[in-house]
Formats: C-alpha cells, structure tokens, sequence
C-alpha cells in the first residue's frame, strides 16, 4: 500500500509462519465472500466498495453545509452513539490537534458529543455551555429511538428552539438517518430538516466513510476528500488480491487468527501518539461488537504509551501471557522540538539535548517492542508515514476490511451484534417502560 506497512517478525518467535501461510485457502474463500457479498451478514457489506462509490456531488453538498454551520456556529454538538461518533471522533481527535478549537483560534466550531451517555451531570453540564455559545447539531440514528441519543438530542431540541425559536432551529438541526423510515425520519420531513442518508447496507461500526462521520469530520476542517483518496487507495489494493503476501488486511487478520489458536485470547492495540486515543476506541467497538459472539473472539483492548506504560505497562510486561500487542507506529511528527541543553543538568537529560522529541519518541517505542518481545507478549506492527487524511484513509478501510476476515475466520457473522440488545430490554422493564411488565417484576425482585 502507498502509505501503510505491517510487519509480523515479531510474532514469529510465538507462532510459525507456515501456520500463518496455510489460512491461505481460507483467506481466499473469505476474501471472496467479501467481494461477492455471498457470507455471513452480507446484507451490510455495502462499506467494500464504499470509499469508490462515494458520490462527488455528497462530498461538495458535505463541505457546503460543514462552511455554513462554521459560518453559525462555535459549537457543533454531535448526538450519537458507538459507530455514530466514534469514527468522526477517531478522525477529529487525530488531525485536529491537541487543543482543539483553542488551537484554530475559532477558524471551525469546537466539536463536542453527546447521546453517547446518560450521565445527568454530563448533560446539564452541555446545556449549559450551549447557553453561552452559538451552536448547531447533528443527530445521527437510523431509527430515532436508541435510547442514549434520543434522550440527548430530545434535550438539545428543546434547548435549540427556546434559543433560536423553532425556526432558527431548523436552520441548525442536521438529521443523518434512514432515507425512508424511522422515528428520526419522521421526525426530519415534518420539520424540514436538512438530512443525510446511512446506507440501508452499512451498519454502524462501519459507517465512518458516510455522511455520519464524514459531515463532523468536515466540520471540524479536515479535508474529506483526501481522507476518502486514502481510503480509495486501500480498497484499490485490498480487494485487488487475497494473497497474504500482497493483501496487508489479509495478513494481519491471518496472523491475529492464528496467535489467538495459540492461547492470545487478548490484543491489545498501542499507539505512541496521544491524537489516536480515539483512534483505539474505534477499533474496540470495531472488532469488539464484529467478533465477540457465540463465546468467541479476541478481547480488544488500547493503550496509549508512553502514558500508559506508567501505569498497564507493568502488567503487559509480566502478567498473565494471553495477550498480544498491535502497534500503530507514525514515522514522522508533523512539527519540530528540539530538546534544550541546561547548565546545571539536575534531571540528567544533557544526553539528550539536541534531538528532537521524536527521536525521543521512536526509541522509546522500538525498546518498548523489544521489551514486550522479551516479556513474551508478541507484537504486530503497523505503519504510517504521518497522521495526516490519506494515511488516516487507508489505516481505516485496514482495519474494516481485516475485521471482515477475521471474523469469517473465526466462524461468526462480524456484521451483527445480537448481544447489545440485552441491557436495553433490562433497562426499559426497570424502566417500566410498555410492554415489559412481566420481566420488570422478574428483574426487579432479583434486584432485592
């Protein structure tokens, strides 16, 4: 690939690569079953040829409208939850930079969420700031009724039209949701709202290419049509071969497969890089929700080092031996610091005076490797270049395409997630919420 690389020696001490080499058979019958829409929950493979479809026409109406609400507003209140913010939050957290709209002196609207919680605290707290503040919102759902966004944008709905009237709302109202049906739907054609549609055929762990993630990203100031390039980019050469040698998705779901048949039942993904925190927590919901089903799958879990050497670092070098680590490794820092020399060198860093934090950075990662290596946890590397659109576009139709395959491989529908619905039905008996009377007096007496 143009910008990506993945490197598995490290792994090849815990597991040989002839056992990585004989799920080739498999990886082309997956493989196919990808492209041909034929497997498991092929009715939400619409995300494989996504990046090459997207249609040019979206992407100008997308930067139109991320330019007017810029030209309104110094908030923009994105209500959504898992696949509904995680990706455009992936995205913003990581080329926005540290410090958000304090950085960009208001040149684009703070970012900030909701619906992804029912923290009273967390909501008073919102509706508070947007008093003070010009502000407009997004609601991304395809039904309308999911209760943690609901809520929220049922809250800043209410906010917005005492505010602005009900008219001025409309103008700062953006519904991302089913084309035909649906609560929010409904809701949008009475109201005249502007709206964008999620594909019928995308679910949402897989939706960060559509308007849901691509209008807060744009937002935000980040060029969409670069990162959707990136993404081009990688479908190009993804879809093109299933060959291990050749297909970097193909690889690294061969060679996660095959660590977790050797008792890693847990992955851990690590950066060195503070901007992809969220990064991380798009690739739990992705590969949690896709492969944890029918008691299987590879627990996801993130770090964030060096920060996090601080703290799970100790586990990781000498707890239990059932994890594995995957490294998103970034060549290149897009600015410049030099450490500076002092005179009386009381912390001892004179030895570093003269270099650049990122060289600082980089070995700090390399003898991180080796120590994990050396503590018996194995290490997957992937790198990019830089953070930038192009690269962040390919890292994540990577990550999707792999997550397909690997949950072929491992015998389960990656499309799905049966299992989410359990909390909710408890929640809405506890609630006493129409229609679960019956379980409310089951639970509420197992609660005494």
């Amino acid at each position: 690939m143009k910008n990506l690389k993945i490197d598995i020696n490290n792994t090849l001490g815990f597991v040989n690569k002839e056992d990585i080499y004989a799920l080739q058979p498999d990886i082309d019958k997956h493989h196919r079953a990808l492209l041909e829409k034929t497997g498991k929950g092929n009715d939400f493979l619409g995300w494989i040829d996504l990046p090459s479809s997207i249609n040019a026409d979206v992407l100008n109406k997308i930067e139109a409208d991320a330019k007017r609400i810029s030209g309104i507003a110094e908030v923009f209140v994105v209500i959504g939850i898992g696949g509904s913010y995680l990706g455009a939050r992936a995205v913003i957290d990581a080329l926005s930079g540290a410090f958000g709209a304090l950085q960009n002196e208001g040149k684009f609207p703070q970012i900030v969420y909701a619906g992804n919680n029912i923290s009273e605290d967390y909501l008073v707290e919102l509706l508070a700031l947007l008093d003070k503040k010009e502000y407009a919102v997004a609601v991304i759902s395809k039904s309308g009724t999911t209760t943690e966004p609901a809520i929220a944008f049922r809250l800043v709905k209410n906010h917005l039209e005492k505010k602005y009237g009900k008219t001025g709302a409309r103008e700062r109202i953006i519904a991302i949701t089913d084309k035909a049906k649906g609560a929010l739907k409904k809701l949008a054609t009475n109201e005249n709202y502007t709206t964008y549609d999620i594909p019928d055929d995308v679910g949402g762990r897989y939706s960060v290419l559509t308007p849901v993630g691509l209008l807060p990203i744009a937002v935000a100031g980040i060029d969409i049509k670069k990162l959707v390039a990136g993404a081009v980019a990688a479908e190009k050469e993804i879809c093109n071969t299933s060959e291990i040698d050749k297909n970097p998705s193909a690889l690294y779901a061969a060679t996660r497969n095959i660590l977790h048949r050797n008792g890693k039942q847990t992955e851990i993904l690590a950066n060195f890089q503070p901007y992809l925190q969220y990064f991380t927590e798009w690739w739990k919901q992705l590969y949690g929700e896709s492969e944890g089903k029918e008691n299987k799958g590879i627990f996801p879990a993130g770090v964030n080092f060096t920060t996090d050497l601080h703290s799970m670092g100790q586990y990781i070098q000498e707890g239990t031996r059932n994890i594995f680590e995957t490294v998103i490794s970034v060549e290149q820092s897009k600015k410049k610091l030099q450490i500076p020399a002092d005179a009386e060198n009381l912390d001892g860093l004179n030895f570093l005076a003269g270099k650049n934090i990122q060289e600082v950075n980089k070995m700090a990662e390399a003898g991180t490797q080796l120590a994990h290596v050396d503590g018996n946890v194995p290490n997957i590397k992937i790198t990019i270049p830089q953070l930038n659109e192009e690269s962040l576009g390919e890292l994540i139709y990577f990550f999707e395409f792999a997550c397909g395959l690997s949950g072929y491989l491992l015998g389960v529908n990656p499309f799905d997630q049966p299992g989410v619905e359990a909390y909710k039905n408890n929640m809405f008996a506890l609630l006493d919420k129409p229609g679960f009377e019956q379980q409310s007096k089951i639970l509420k007496e197992r609660l005494k």
